[in-house]
């Protein structure tokens, strides 16, 4: 379907976390942002980065490159203590001044027709969160240790929470005002945010929830999961779980 309608020109905002960026981060979402911008082309974008304690990581070069290239269309944030990814986002998100925003990772791993399917299906629905499916091929590439994870995880998500989405994980996610601002009332402050905000969106009647299948690009490094993180997170699903017998 094409993009060129002004059904499709609303703005967008991309909120990226940032914390140990890859070399070469920012050339790289430039590159990823004229892809996506070739398939969108009358949406105006705009990207956030926030850079998550990540300070030793992010050069002024970096900055000045997307400040320069992105012409009004580009807001940094930045603090020197890493609190998590979902902390970072909600700062991000707090900022956003668009209708409709979407978050992904700070290497824009996910394909860009993907990121763009992810938007036409927040216009063309009405939905309020839509959330990015990962397919079997995107396990074949993860190491594993982060598959077994993420399984754990599904099986949680469909015989224990019972949400809309069974796979809450994927760093690819778009919302409307409403979605975002609930967002916003997330607290877990790093992984499990989705699985969070996921728990909640399922708990109030007439927000809508829709799943779009989303590629993985070829190539993308993961990192290795941290041990004190993991338990981290499994406190922190503990408590999600804990919420469940309050509604």
């Amino acid at each position: 379907m094409s993009f060129s309608t002004p059904e499709y020109s609303h703005p967008l905002a991309i909120v990226v976390p940032c914390y140990r960026p890859p070399s070469g981060w920012a050339a790289n979402i430039l590159a990823s942002l004229e892809r996506l911008q070739s398939l969108l082309p009358p949406v105006a974008i705009h990207v956030y980065v926030v850079n998550d304690g990540a300070i030793a990581d992010v050069t002024a070069d970096d900055i000045a490159l997307l400040t320069t290239t992105l012409a009004g269309q580009f807001t940094y944030v930045a603090y020197p203590t890493n609190y998590g990814k979902g902390h970072a986002l909600r700062k991000g998100m707090a900022q956003v001044q668009e209708p409709y925003c979407l978050f992904t990772d700070i290497d824009f791993p996910y394909q860009e027709h993907s990121m763009a399917a992810v938007y036409q299906l927040l216009l063309q629905s009405g939905a309020d969160i839509v959330v990015g499916v990962r397919d079997d091929a995107y396990y074949a590439q993860v190491p594993p240790a982060r598959r077994r994870v993420s399984r754990l995880l599904r099986r949680v998500t469909r015989h224990v929470l019972r949400l809309p989405v069974e796979d809450t994980q994927c760093g690819l996610k778009a919302f409307n005002t409403t979605g975002r601002q609930l967002f916003l009332r997330t607290t877990t402050q790093r992984y499990l945010f989705d699985l969070e905000l996921l728990f909640l969106a399922s708990r109030i009647q007439h927000l809508r929830v829709l799943a779009q299948a989303v590629e993985l690009k070829p190539g993308i490094v993961f990192s290795r999961l941290n041990p004190r993180i993991l338990l981290t997170e499994t406190t922190n699903l503990i408590r999600i779980l804990g919420r469940r017998r309050r509604y």
